[in-house]
């Protein structure tokens, strides 16, 4: 199935033992096996499927845009729609947030104050386990809301704790109060759908959300601190080795080019995302996230436009 020449099969079956006779009859009868015959079927129609996102990244890279990501101000619901979302493009918007009292409100002082009482579910121990994304449900752990705060601020650099979309914060009426201090974008997002499609992240310089996409669009607004973000392409997923849910297996800071050779030929889009900055990150985009300081983000999936879709993640990772 993997196009592999019958010499190169035969020396390798020798090689481990195996009678040469054996062998041969082996390669004969298994180029005729019903199972065979049908996975090559769904090989040659995969190959395809792969050959055509390879050549959609070519003639990508073809344009001057290639490699990067415009930042704009005063963006259109229209020009939204027409040039980014529909068009599966990011975009950095600059000055969307420009009203947000959140972007000088959020103090630790103030969060404090305003919710420290409340208790939050945070990942912990994430330092102890590469998968700690696939295995959150060993890493959930509740604490005061001040008492996390505190270690946000003061606890240096690292990734062994962070607060994540998945405590559903904002559907938490203790922290009702914070959505005074941001103004959720009316002219992309509907303002009737926020419950549920909004999401609060919060950790220290150091937090890591390692290479996936997700499965609609999203925008996320930096409060506090930067991030660096990493962008591949969905034209890349077949070198990205996406082996369970919506995760690939490579670390993109790290990449193993031997373990993961074809990563080799991916082709990333960096950018920091400063404080004041709202990324659309369309749907199906991979990407990776590394907190620079002390980072508060507020993400969206409640558009305006339509933004549910059907997928089909693999799962032989497990």
């Amino acid at each position: 199935m993997l196009r592999v020449d019958n010499h190169l099969i035969l020396d390798v079956l020798i090689e481990n033992g195996i009678d040469k006779e054996a062998a041969l009859e082996e390669l004969r009868s298994s180029s005729c096996h019903p199972y065979v015959r049908g996975g090559d079927r769904l090989a040659q129609r995969l190959r395809k499927l792969e050959s055509l996102l390879g050549v959609r990244a070519e003639v990508a890279r073809l344009s001057s845009r290639c490699g990067s990501i415009e930042r704009k101000s005063n963006v259109s619901r229209q020009e939204f729609l027409e040039n980014h979302y529909s068009a599966n493009r990011p975009v950095v918007l600059v000055g969307a947030m420009r009203n947000w009292r959140a972007l000088t409100a959020w103090t630790s002082e103030y969060l404090k104050a305003q919710c420290g009482h409340a208790t939050v579910e945070v990942m912990t121990g994430r330092n102890a386990d590469e998968r700690y994304e696939i295995n959150l449900q060993r890493h959930r752990e509740n604490m005061l809301f001040a008492d996390y705060v505190d270690l946000a601020a003061n606890g240096g650099e690292t990734n062994d704790y962070y607060l994540v979309a998945n405590n559903h914060l904002f559907e938490n009426e203790n922290f009702f109060p914070l959505l005074d201090d941001i103004e959720p974008l009316p002219e992309y997002l509907n303002l009737n759908t926020w419950a549920g499609n909004t999401f609060f992240w919060y950790g220290p310089a150091g937090t890591v959300t390692p290479l996936h996409h997700d499965v609609g669009n999203i925008f996320m607004a930096q409060v506090r601190g930067c991030k660096r973000i990493r962008l591949i392409s969905p034209d890349q997923t077949h070198l990205v080795y996406n082996d369970l849910g919506v995760y690939s297996a490579v670390d993109c800071e790290a990449p193993d080019y031997d373990k993961f050779p074809l990563f080799r030929q991916v082709s990333q889009i960096e950018l920091v995302l400063e404080p004041g900055e709202v990324l659309f990150l369309p749907v199906g985009w991979w990407h990776h996230v590394r907190a620079l300081d002390e980072s508060i983000t507020v993400s969206f999936m409640n558009f305006v436009f339509p933004n549910e879709y059907r997928w089909f993640s693999p799962d032989f990772g497990r």
